[in-house]
């Protein structure tokens, strides 16, 4: 006997019902996770030195702005600190002033945004430059994925150096369009934060540095 149409409508409708619901739960667990999944593939990208991949998941102009506040802030504090009347305060700040404009190119760059993302900002010193992080070769050339770490120098009596330890690390979304990832090597160590902002739907890059966390 055939089967009526309105027969198959009413079998068809609860599967198409359901291939729905699968589809809207996968593309929110995706678009949640989405953040997660760019800072994992940026922090790798950075530590291999791979500029073009990073470059996909970081907004310069946007980072070095907020690396400029950051850093001015952070030296103007030092400065007012130390001054205490001393005239040589003032040409120190010129001085250091000066020099923000290149630190800030140092860390807009995947070395920066490796030690950004492996707890090593820039501390307000107009001399600093980003560090090699810790689990990156030291010699590696840019791009390179395949370099293998050198093996620790041994210190004073041939006991090997203790290697810095990682940050403790949390991220969690503040807002629809803002990520943060907050870092902090001890109980009482200051905290800072990396911030990642949407672009577009599932995109994010890093866009920030926040030295409150």
């Amino acid at each position: 006997m055939a089967v009526s149409t309105s027969a198959k409508r009413g079998v068809a409708r609860p599967l198409i019902i359901t291939v729905l619901v699968i589809v809207v739960v996968a593309v929110l667990g995706y678009g949640y996770a989405s953040p997660y999944l760019a800072l994992d593939r940026l922090k790798r990208a950075a530590d291999q030195r791979d500029a073009q991949t990073v470059s996909e998941y970081v907004d310069y102009p946007a980072l070095r702005e907020s690396l400029k506040d950051q850093i001015a802030g952070l030296l103007t504090r030092k400065i007012q600190a130390r001054a205490n009347g001393n005239p040589l305060a003032a040409l120190g700040a010129m001085i250091g002033v000066a020099l923000i404009g290149p630190l800030v190119d140092a860390y807009a760059t995947p070395d920066g945004v490796a030690a950004l993302l492996n707890g090593m900002p820039p501390r307000g010193d107009p001399t600093q430059r980003p560090p090699v992080p810790p689990d990156a070769p030291a010699n590696a050339p840019a791009g390179s994925a395949d370099a293998t770490p050198a093996a620790p120098a041994p210190a004073t009596g041939g006991a090997a150096t203790t290697p810095p330890q990682p940050p403790q690390t949390t991220a969690a979304y503040r807002g629809i369009n803002e990520f943060v990832v907050t870092y902090q090597h001890g109980v009482g160590d200051t905290r800072y934060a990396a911030i990642l902002r949407r672009e577009g739907l599932f995109s994010w890059k890093l866009a920030a540095v926040d030295p409150n966390g």
